[in-house]
């Protein structure tokens, strides 16, 4: 999908309206755009009715856990006794996922708006974004976008004239995905090494420098601002199946299709629609094998599965995956789904902060045994050794990286088993990447 931005007949264009749009980058653009309304109607509400408004909107984080918005903002203490702070987690690393840093690079200011009227609803006065390193771009525009509404007085100690503090600090990681894990993303801001805590304690409790913290995704808090112009109704009134998933979702889309790039849907949309209709299909002369729906830490969906999936929480869950992050990656049947497997495996082995025995120990063994395969050295008791290990992995350790390694594993195992079977009798196939 081009820039400027042309969406699709079927995309519901909320949060990519500007997305191509250069004059959206700076201050007056975004004004002149409606830019910053919520954020003046925010600073003559309460922190509770702010929250409110978000609770009844139906608003889930969109970086993947999909846990609702307003309700993680009330586990803060209402009443003030120690500074509270809010972190934007813009460390977008899980693979296939490329849509925050398209609302970081083209529409910075609706980020700052939504990062400025949570911290109102959760009494934080300091919010860090937390931005992965490798994202120059959209570090340059939002270092520039934060100076801008700092020379405006819509941040700083008197925030549009409220006497309200609103302040904000760009934060850079150093390229670990584990940062993405809202604890270890507070201790790497902390200036320690970025592992995850164990919980309880809760961020809310004991956060950021041990202060009560809320962590939202970038894609979550922009779209704050629309819900707070148009109302929690207008936000709810988007759903196409589950009144559970509510709103639009970026979907990023890449692989063996056509059109890859960024979409907006209501969520429900089926996903046959989104790989055939708005991305043109897979490739020529080739046809559907699989689809990764919801970044690279969640189960394969086979052809049927992928063409019968529904695009919100629950559809992806009852077709056998999840929702996640909303990073489509689409195989055709060129792909060769054992190399796919062990390609993704690798990335987790080399991501682990190996402070869990069972990451750091089960993610290297399972690319040894996978690699082992692919050499053409495998046995049928390497396929049970590797269904044990993903079991050893899931739900045993401090974070969820293990079990991100595990998804693709056993679901690769499960559903394309035959392809494991062929390498174990002897066949040797071009191993080609997917992008």
């Amino acid at each position: 999908m081009g820039y400027p931005h042309k969406s699709h007949p079927k995309e519901t264009v909320v949060l990519s309206q500007y997305f191509g749009d250069a004059e959206a980058r700076t201050y007056d653009g975004w004004v002149k755009r409606g830019g910053y309304q919520a954020l003046q109607k925010v600073l003559g509400m309460t922190p509770v009715e702010v929250t409110d408004v978000v609770k009844a909107s139906g608003l889930r984080g969109r970086g993947g856990a999909g846990f609702p918005t307003g309700l993680k903002w009330s586990f803060m203490p209402k009443e003030k006794s120690k500074p509270h702070y809010l972190c934007c987690n813009a460390d977008e690393s899980e693979p296939g996922t490329f849509k925050d840093r398209e609302i970081m690079r083209w529409t910075p200011h609706a980020l700052i708006e939504g990062c400025a009227i949570a911290q109102l609803a959760i009494q934080a006065e300091v919010c860090f974004i937390y931005i992965r390193g490798e994202f120059t771009d959209p570090w340059a525009v939002m270092e520039k976008a934060v100076e801008e509404a700092y020379a405006k007085g819509t941040l700083g100690a008197n925030a549009m004239g409220s006497g309200k503090r609103i302040d904000m600090h760009l934060h850079r990681g150093a390229g670990a995905y584990i940062c993405g894990e809202e604890t270890a993303l507070m201790n790497s801001i902390e200036g320690k090494r970025g592992n995850p805590r164990i919980k309880p304690p809760f961020p809310a409790a004991q956060g950021l420098f041990a202060l009560p913290t809320t962590i939202n995704n970038v894609e979550t808090l922009a779209a704050v601002p629309h819900i707070i112009n148009r109302g929690a109704d207008w936000y709810k009134a988007l759903c196409l199946s589950n009144p559970k998933s509510v709103g639009t979702k970026l979907f990023s889309v890449c692989g063996h299709v056509q059109k890859p790039g960024n979409y907006e849907i209501t969520l429900g949309y089926p996903l046959k629609d989104l790989i055939y209709d708005m991305c043109g299909g897979v490739l020529k002369g080739r046809t559907l094998k699989a689809c990764i729906p919801g970044g690279s830490s969640v189960p394969f969906l086979n052809r049927e599965e992928s063409e019968g999936c529904l695009l919100d929480y629950e559809g992806c869950v009852a077709a056998g995956s999840m929702l996640g992050s909303a990073g489509c990656i689409v195989f055709d049947d060129s792909a060769d789904m054992v190399y796919q497997t062990m390609r993704l495996a690798k990335f987790y082995a080399h991501e682990s902060c190996a402070q869990c025995t069972q990451c750091r120990e089960g993610t290297a063994w399972t690319v040894r045994i996978l690699q082992k395969i692919l050499d053409g050295d495998g046995t049928s008791k390497d396929l049970d050794l590797l269904l044990d290990l993903a079991d050893q992995m899931t739900g045993k350790t401090i974070c969820v990286l293990s079990d991100s390694c595990a998804a693709p594993v056993v679901s690769g195992i499960k559903k394309f088993r035959g392809e494991f079977e062929a390498y174990l009798k002897g066949a040797r196939r071009a191993q080609v990447a997917v992008a």
